[in-house]
């Protein structure tokens, strides 16, 4: 197993000399917070945003009119519990995030994400240990928010389908897609919160540096090696069965793990490929479509194999 590549010093701001379609990569990021968005999208994106300005002062019309409407987008919304819950998730991730830049600023974007978001999590998780009902006012919360969700969606494809009720077979599925999301929203939190700390990141390095540097290509998205354990604790959790409390545990670190080496699999076949090209991503489209649970395990695999093999490295031994 290789080391975590971000031993090899890169200054915060420069991640990658390619900044041509940094916008794209940015773009893929803020679907993935859509895509696992369990707290208001536009939010996470926003608090961790001012959190960075904050370092860097108003600057130019530009600057003012982001900063401007990323304040309008913190304070909108009606005062309930889940308003003040989830602005304090992002603060957490952005004043996390923050505080890794500023200690180490030579470790990758994908490492200093990553180090904020276990951070942030760490931290909430200890507070709400020690607030008595505090988890439990949490759980309710999303889960009353997810089904809320769940009736919506019923409610726009009954009108869509002018005024059919919908298939049962399709409510049953779509609710039990919702129960699942409800089982490990602690993972998809932290996953939309790193990929809307990558978006953050992006608007901030366009706003105040004037640049495109931030995100680098999907081909060399990896961490460090060492983190394949955690998925090993984590499916060991899940098998043993030791009690609810253990096995939602294990499902939701399988579930962040298994997103991460997912996405680690596509930069292997991304970088081993020389890129896709507009037909590959059409195929991977359509494939993941029609059938996700093949492609998700097949990039998950190649993530993994990354970690004990280091792919790119043998590759790019070969071509030279």
């Amino acid at each position: 197993m290789s080391a975590d590549p971000s031993p090899h010093p890169v200054p915060y701001g420069t991640e990658s000399a390619e900044s041509s379609g940094a916008w794209r990569r940015a773009a893929v990021l803020f679907l993935v917070v859509l895509g696992t968005a369990v707290v208001q999208p536009t939010l996470m994106v926003a608090v961790p945003f001012l959190v960075l300005a904050t370092t860097a002062g108003i600057r130019g019309g530009t600057a003012f009119f982001a900063t401007l409407l990323a304040m309008i987008v913190v304070v909108a919304g009606p005062r309930d519990a889940t308003w003040f819950m989830e602005r304090a998730w992002a603060l957490t991730v952005g004043g996390a995030f923050v505080a890794v830049t500023a200690l180490r600023p030579d470790w990758r974007l994908t490492t200093r994400a990553l180090s904020a978001v276990v951070g942030a999590t760490a931290f909430t998780g200890l507070f709400l240990a020690l607030r008595s009902g505090g988890w439990e006012t949490v759980d309710w919360a999303m889960s009353d928010q997810l089904q809320g969700a769940y009736a919506t969606w019923i409610d726009i494809m009954t009108v869509a389908r002018q005024g059919e009720a919908v298939s049962p077979a399709l409510a049953s599925a779509l609710y039990r897609t919702v129960e699942m999301q409800i089982a490990v929203f602690p993972a998809l939190a932290a996953l939309e919160a790193m990929a809307a700390l990558g978006v953050a990141w992006w608007l901030y390095l366009r706003v105040f540096r004037g640049h495109d540097a931030g995100l680098a290509p999907v081909g060399r998205f990896r961490f460090n090696d060492h983190l394949v354990w955690v998925m090993v604790a984590a499916l060991l959790l899940v098998v043993t069965r030791s009690g609810d409390a253990v096995t939602r545990l294990g499902a939701n670190l399988a579930v962040f793990m298994g997103a991460l080496y997912a996405l680690r699999g596509v930069g292997v076949v991304v970088f081993v490929s020389g890129g896709l090209s507009l037909m590959g991503y059409a195929l991977f489209t359509i494939g993941f479509l029609f059938a996700a649970p093949v492609v998700i395990g097949f990039t998950v695999l190649f993530g993994i194999a990354d970690t004990w093999l280091d792919l790119r490295a043998r590759v790019g031994s070969v071509a030279n």
